[in-house]
């Protein structure tokens, strides 16, 4: 099975430790942030692997050279001479995961324990565009879903902008993405936004038509641990 991290991020809210190195590359107690998700990948069947990188992307070389790359196939997106954003990061990556099967994507900075498998399983069993992980908790930008647990729309919850794909506003219920999601490959050919863009932007444009489920992680463990105050709690934790 294919998996994407998406490691290419600045990880200005984790300054001033990623001034001299790539987020990814940032610690818990000892143990990079790729490692985590590498290794976690690896545990649920994850054997290749897609990491994008930008910020210090020598580093991230060096480190998999010599971590031997886990032993599992690792590749690279490189976007060094721009940074893509979520979107545009997996536009560009498409040649190395489009093998006609769906594939998982991890941001590098977040930490769960929920069963990757279980995500996975779902997607191939309700074969939705993507599936998207969600965890009903505090934060600055819901996603909207309806009875059926699928997207339908999305709010800034600081601005109040509203965005509504499908049904009416009243009839939908808030809740947060966990920045893991699994996609068919399909999306790909339904993709028409270019150069730099977010995945939601795309993900909600598409719900107008079609079908993007949420799975439900409420009693799972997760953490952004993008930033300073974040990190340290991740290391009481782990």
């Amino acid at each position: 099975m294919k998996a994407m991290i998406l490691a290419a991020g600045m990880g200005t809210r984790l300054q001033p430790l990623t001034l001299t190195r790539p987020k990814a590359l940032v610690e818990i107690n000892g143990v990079s942030l790729l490692e985590l998700v590498i290794k976690r990948l690896m545990k649920y069947g994850f054997t290749d692997i897609v990491i994008n990188v930008h910020h210090f992307s020598d580093q991230i070389i060096s480190f998999l050279r010599h971590k031997n790359n886990f032993g599992v196939n690792i590749q690279l997106s490189d976007e060094t001479d721009l940074l893509l954003d979520t979107g545009g990061g997996l536009l560009k990556a498409r040649q190395l995961l489009d093998d006609g099967q769906p594939f998982l994507v991890h941001n590098v900075d977040i930490i769960t324990d929920f069963n990757l498998s279980d995500l996975y399983n779902f997607h191939l069993e309700h074969c939705p565009i993507a599936t998207m992980a969600v965890k009903d908790r505090s934060t600055s930008r819901s996603l909207l879903i309806n009875s059926n647990k699928v997207l339908s729309g999305w709010r800034n919850n600081l601005t109040g902008e509203t965005i509504v794909s499908r049904g009416k506003l009243e009839e939908l219920t808030p809740t947060a993405f966990s920045c893991v999601h699994v996609l068919s490959p399909e999306i790909f050919k339904l993709i028409n936004e270019t150069g730099v863009f977010s995945i939601m932007k795309t993900y909600l444009r598409l719900a107008r038509e079609y079908t993007i489920k949420t799975w439900n992680h409420n009693d799972s463990v997760w953490m952004d641990v993008g930033s300073i105050e974040n990190l340290r709690e991740a290391e009481k934790l782990i």
